[in-house]
């Protein structure tokens, strides 16, 4: 019989992170959360898990990828799971959702609406990081809750945290639609991960689908200098 096959990734319980001076009983709750498997089928049904070998945000390796775009293409799915998302924040006094570029845009838009508050977006400096642009604003007196689509090592989040700092404002917390770091990732906020995966990464140097001479995919819109033509 053949060898049995390393599963790409595990399935993780539901993230709803309650950190560094959040206690647990404020988390509240309109209505019943979307499941891990809720959430993973609507990633399977839209044709969203990718296997291969794949260049990831953070640098790494990975045989798995989660499209999300090939989700957030189909509006009755953006809005169920931003109105997941919403409802873990509702509570929570958000007057603006604020998301990287570029899924983010489509997340923060979404979220705002259902909450009933400004949406708005952060988009890539030149000189590195992220920024406000087209006479999109925060003040001190704004609380800001962030929005992402996928988290692998955070660094998406944290220039759009930096963002809310550099401005005074309040941050809420993080909402993300899927986690592929099994949790292991946060912020020191309130952290809610509709979907968490925990998806077998690589560094480039040890990776096995390098030395197998597998050909690397490159999606998104990251540039990685080792990648680019």
């Amino acid at each position: 019989m053949p060898a049995s096959r390393k599963p790409l990734f595990l399935l993780a319980p539901s993230v709803s992170h309650v950190q560094e001076g959040i206690a647990a009983g404020s988390v509240k709750h309109d209505r019943h959360m979307l499941s891990n498997d809720q959430v993973l089928a609507i990633f399977r049904q839209s044709g969203a898990l990718l296997e291969g070998h794949f260049l990831l945000a953070s640098g790494a390796h990975s045989p798995a990828y989660l499209e999300k775009f090939l989700v957030l293409q189909y509006p009755e799915h953006v809005v169920t799971l931003c109105t997941d998302i919403a409802d873990r924040f509702r509570n929570d006094g958000v007057d603006v959702v604020l998301g990287p570029t570029t899924g983010g845009v489509l997340l923060a838009y979404e979220v705002a609406k259902q909450l009933g508050v400004r949406g708005i977006f952060a988009e890539r400096a030149e000189g590195g990081g992220r920024e406000l642009r087209r006479g999109f604003t925060l003040a001190p007196e704004n609380r800001v809750l962030v929005v992402d689509d996928i988290l692998t090592s955070g660094g998406s989040v944290r220039e759009t945290l930096d963002v809310v700092a550099r401005a005074g404002s309040q941050l809420v917390g993080v909402g993300i639609l899927a986690d592929r770091s099994g949790g292991k990732v946060g912020f020191g906020t309130k952290l809610e991960a509709l979907l968490t995966l925990d998806v077998v990464q690589y560094q480039p140097d040890v990776c096995p689908l390098c030395a197998k001479q597998v050909p690397l995919t490159k999606r998104g819109t990251t540039k990685h200098p080792a990648v680019e033509k």
